[in-house]
């Protein structure tokens, strides 16, 4: 609901501010000749802002799709040798004998406990690395 209303109210906003220079402009003591010339300008900056913004959010949505693609395959890569590291720890527990089945389990799950701790710091240094990314676009964002 509360996105309904800011896309109104940026609507409402954008068509009030061209109804307002139009009508600035419109009431201002020119010249046809300079008013057609501020009006071009006006849309040839416009454009150029325009063409500006469009190239920076191509190149962040870039540089956000590559940090994503490269952050996923460490987090997919770290799980998978961990997965295997525990289904060899698993493995080597079975064949181990049944007189230290217990120890072994409190051991599996105590390292597996450790090594869970450990990828859930990986997992937090990504949503940070992820933040900082974000704060710094949306600082040169409010920028231009």
């Amino acid at each position: 609901m509360s996105e309904m209303n800011t896309k109104d109210f940026i609507i409402g906003t954008l068509i009030g501010g061209i109804v307002g220079a139009c009508s600035a402009l419109l009431m201002a003591p020119k010249t046809g000749r300079e008013l057609r010339s501020d009006l071009s300008e006006g849309a040839h900056s416009a454009k150029e802002r325009t063409n500006e913004f469009t190239s920076g959010a191509y190149e962040k949505g870039s540089e956000w799709a590559s940090y994503a693609k490269e952050k996923s395959s460490e987090i997919a890569k770290n799980v998978s040798d961990q997965s295997s590291h525990l289904y060899d720890r698993v493995k080597g527990a079975a064949s181990s004998g049944e007189g230290n089945e217990e120890k072994t389990a409190d051991e599996l799950a105590e390292e597996l406990s450790e090594d869970l701790e450990a990828d859930q710091e990986a997992a937090d240094d990504v949503k940070e690395d992820v933040r900082e990314l974000h704060a710094s676009t949306k600082e040169e964002a409010d920028k231009t």
